[in-house]
């Protein structure tokens, strides 16, 4: 389970109520969860900002999607 998974459940939230927080789209997020969208820079950021956790956590989350995409391209 992703990182960002995780520390929206932990607050309780659905991704639709992340997404809001974040002031991104819900289908943007979505696909960061699933691993089919590397999030990057200003999304991280408002991912942080509205989580409240700190930027190490979430670029763990960026490493986490980078790998799952990677893993999918092998054609396994």
């Amino acid at each position: 389970m992703l990182v960002l998974t995780k520390l929206r459940r932990l607050k309780g939230w659905s991704r639709a109520e992340l997404a809001r927080r974040a002031r991104m789209s819900a289908s943007d997020l979505g696909k960061i969860e699933a691993r089919r969208l590397v999030p990057y820079g200003s999304q991280l950021r408002k991912l942080t900002r509205a989580l409240g956790s700190p930027l190490e956590h979430l670029e763990r989350l960026m490493d986490e999607a980078q790998a799952g995409q990677d893993a999918g391209a092998g054609g396994g």
